[in-house]
C-alpha cells in the first residue's frame, strides 16, 4: 500500500471516528453510574478473550460477539461500541504489528464501528429494546438473531471491500475465514446470550462465572485451529519433500523451494545462499519477493557477516521478532522495511553448505513450529541438492561423449523425440533440420598416424562444430566419426547452405596432430573432407527417426557414393 493512501486512511478515521462516538453519546445518553465496576469487567473479559485469535487467511478472527452480545443488550449501543472498540485495539497490539502496519489500526477500528452501527440498526428497526427483555415471546427473538445477522454479515462485507478496494488484494467472498467466523459465531453466540440471561440474574458475579468457560473456548478454538494448522502445514512440507527428491537438477530443486516455502510461510522475501568452504563465502543463488521477482541480488557474505552469514558461522538458527532485535547487525542483504527474520542453515555431512533466510514485513511474524518446518526444508533441499548433482553426474555420464564433451546418439534421439511429443501436445508445427556429418576415409587417418590421432581430430572437430552453430542448434557425437547437428526451426535450405559452409571450413583449415605415431616429433597437419546430409521436419518426414534415418540416407547416397565432400540433401522417391 502506498504511503498515500495509509496517510488518507488516518485522515478518514480522524474524522469519522471521534465524531461518530461524540455523536453517539449525545444522541443515546448512556448511563454508566451504578454499572461502572461491570462495565469494567465485561471490557476486562473481551480484553482475555482477544488474546486467543485465530490467524485465517491474514486476517485476525476472535471470540468477543458473545460477550458484545450481551453487553449490547443490556446496556445498548454505545457501550458495545466502546468495549469492542477497546478489545479491537488490544487484539492488533497483541499482533504486534510493525511500522508499515499501522494504518491497520485505523481500518480496524473503523470497521467494526460500521459493523455495530448495521447490527444495531437492524435490532432496532426489527423492534429490539435494551435492559430486561421479556423472552416469554418467541418475537422477542427476532430482533436478536437480526442483530448477529446484521454482525456477521457486515463485517464480512467491510472485510471484502476493504480487502479489494484499500489493499487491492484479490480475495474471494466465500472463504475459509468465512466459514471459520460462521462457524466460531454459532458456538460463541449462544454462551453469550446465556451470559446475558445470567448477568440479569445474578449481575457482576455472571460475568466471572461465564468469563472463565468463555475463556477456556477462546483457547480451545484456537489450540484446534492450530493444530489442524499444524497438521496441513506438516502435509505440505511432505509434499514439498517429494517434489525435491525427483530426479531433478539443481536449479530445478532451487526453483521449487523458493516458490514452496515462500506460499507456505506467507513470507515477504526468501533467501537462499550457496556455500563456497574454500573461501569462506556465501553467494546468494535463489532469492524471492512477495510478487514473484526471483532474479538474486548479487551478495556475496563473508563468514560471520550479516544474518545469514552468523548462522553458517555458528551452525545454528537464528529467529527474531521485530526490528530492534537485529537492527545492530549490520546487514546489506534485508530491505529496511523488515521487521522478522528467521534464517536456518543447510547442513550435509555435518558441515553448513548453506543457509535459508526468510524475511517479513510483519512483527512476530514467525513462531516455533515455523522454525521447526524451514530445519526440514532445510534438510530436504540438503538431500535434494545430493540427489540431484548425483543425478545431473549419472545423466552426464549417459548423455554425454567423453571424448569429445558433446552430447552422444542416446540424448540426440531422446530430445528429438521430446521435441516432437512438446509440438503435437501443444498443437504446433515447427520445422526441425538435422545435418549428419560422416568425415571421410578416417581410416586411413588411424592406420598412418595411429589412433591417439584419430581422437585429435574427433575432438578438434568437435570444438570447430560448437564454434560453428554456436546457439543456432545443438551439437553431438552420434557414433566413430559422425556428428549431429540439430537445427530447431531452421528451414531445410537455409540448413542446406549451413552444411556447405560447414563442408569447405573443415576441407580448409588443417587439422594439427601432435600425438602421431610418424618417425617426426614435430606437429603434423592433415587435411580432411567430410561427407554430409541435410533433412528436415515436415518437409521430408513425421517422426524423429526418420529425420536421422532421411538424413544417413542424403550422406551416403548423394554425397559418400558421389564423390564424398559434398553436402547432399533429402530427395523421396516422389521427388
Amino acid at each position: 500500500m502506498t504511503k498515500e493512501r495509509k496517510i488518507a486512511i488516518w485522515l478518514v478515521w480522524l474524522i469519522i471516528w471521534p465524531g461518530s462516538l461524540i455523536y453517539l453519546y449525545e444522541m443515546l445518553s448512556p448511563s454508566f453510574a451504578g454499572h461502572f465496576i461491570d462495565i469494567l469487567s465485561f471490557a476486562i473479559l473481551m480484553c482475555i478473550v482477544a488474546y486467543f485469535p485465530i490467524i485465517v487467511d491474514d486476517t485476525p478472527i476472535f471470540f468477543i460477539q458473545g460477550i458484545s452480545l450481551a453487553v449490547f443488550l443490556y446496556y445498548g449501543l454505545f457501550v458495545e461500541i466502546l468495549l469492542t472498540q477497546i478489545a479491537a485495539l488490544f487484539l492488533i497490539l497483541n499482533l504486534r504489528i510493525g511500522k508499515s502496519e499501522l494504518h491497520r489500526i485505523p481500518v480496524n477500528l473503523l470497521m467494526f464501528l460500521l459493523t455495530s452501527l448495521v447490527g444495531a440498526g437492524i435490532y432496532y428497526l426489527l423492534g429490539g429494546r435494551h435492559g430486561v427483555i421479556p423472552l416469554n415471546d418467541l418475537g422477542a427473538f427476532i430482533p436478536i438473531l437480526g442483530y448477529v445477522f446484521g454482525i456477521f454479515a457486515a463485517n464480512q462485507i467491510f472485510l471484502h471491500l476493504f480487502r479489494n478496494m484499500i489493499t487491492n488484494q484479490k480475495h474471494k467472498f466465500f472463504n475459509v475465514g468465512l466459514l471459520w467466523e460462521l462457524w466460531t459465531t454459532l458456538i460463541i453466540l449462544p454462551v453469550g446470550f446465556v451470559l446475558y440471561l445470567l448477568y440479569i440474574e445474578m449481575g457482576i458475579q455472571a460475568i466471572y462465572f461465564v468469563g472463565i468457560p468463555f475463556i477456556a473456548v477462546s483457547f480451545i478454538l484456537k489450540s484446534f485451529y492450530t493444530s489442524r494448522r499444524m497438521n496441513k502445514y506438516m502435509k505440505r512440507t511432505s509434499d514439498i519433500g517429494q517434489k525435491l527428491t525427483g530426479n531433478l537438477d539443481v536449479k530445478e530443486v532451487l526453483d521449487i523451494l523458493v516458490n514452496e516455502i515462500r506460499d507456505l510461510l506467507n513470507v515477504h522475501y526468501t533467501y537462499i545462499w550457496d556455500i563456497l568452504n574454500t573461501k569462506q563465502t556465501m553467494t546468494l543463488i535463489r532469492f524471492a519477493d512477495q510478487e514473484s521477482q526471483q532474479k538474486p541480488p548479487e551478495f556475496i557474505l563473508k563468514k560471520g557477516q550479516g544474518i545469514s552469514g552468523m548462522v553458517y558461522e555458528n551452525g545454528k538458527e537464528l529467529i527474531f521478532g521485530r526490528r530492534k532485535e537485529w537492527e545492530t547487525i549490520p546487514d546489506p542483504t534485508i530491505p529496511d522495511d523488515v521487521e522478522s527474520i528467521l534464517s536456518v542453515p543447510v547442513v550435509r555431512n555435518d558441515k553448513t553448505v548453506g543457509v535459508i533466510t526468510l524475511a517479513s514485513k510483519k512483527r512476530g511474524a514467525f513462531e516455533k513450529y515455523h522454525l521447526m518446518l524451514t530445519k526440514i526444508v532445510a534438510n530436504y533441499l540438503a538431500v535434494a541438492i545430493e540427489n540431484a548433482r548425483h543425478y545431473q553426474t549419472t545423466k552426464s555420464k549417459t548423455e554425454t561423449c567423453h571424448l569429445t564433451n558433446l552430447y552422444n546418439y542416446r540424448f540426440i534421439q531422446n530430445y528429438l523425440q521430446q521435441l516432437f511429443e512438446d509440438m503435437e501436445a501443444k498443437g504446433i508445427q515447427e520445422s526441425i533440420s538435422l545435418i549428419l556429418l560422416d568425415l571421410d576415409h578416417f581410416k586411413r587417418i588411424n592406420d598412418t598416424y595411429g589412433h591417439e590421432s584419430g581422437n585429435e581430430v574427433l575432438c578438434q572437430l568437435a570444438n570447430r562444430l560448437k564454434e560453428f552453430i554456436g546457439g543456432q542448434g545443438i551439437v553431438a557425437r552420434y557414433g566413430g566419426e559422425e556428428f549431429v547437428i540439430l537445427l530447431p526451426g531452421t528451414q531445410k535450405e537455409h540448413a542446406f547452405h549451413l552444411a556447405e559452409r560447414l563442408r569447405m571450413r573443415i576441407a580448409e583449415d588443417p587439422f594439427i596432430l601432435r600425438e602421431h605415431i610418424q618417425v617426426e616429433n614435430e606437429p603434423i597437419e592433415i587435411y580432411i573432407t567430410a561427407s554430409i546430409g541435410v533433412a528436415s521436419y515436415p518437409l521430408d518426414c513425421e517422426d524423429p527417426n526418420e529425420l536421422i534415418r532421411h538424413a544417413d540416407r542424403a550422406m551416403y547416397m548423394g554425397a559418400k557414393q558421389k564423390g564424398r565432400n559434398k553436402v547432399a540433401v533429402y530427395k523421396s522417391a516422389a521427388d
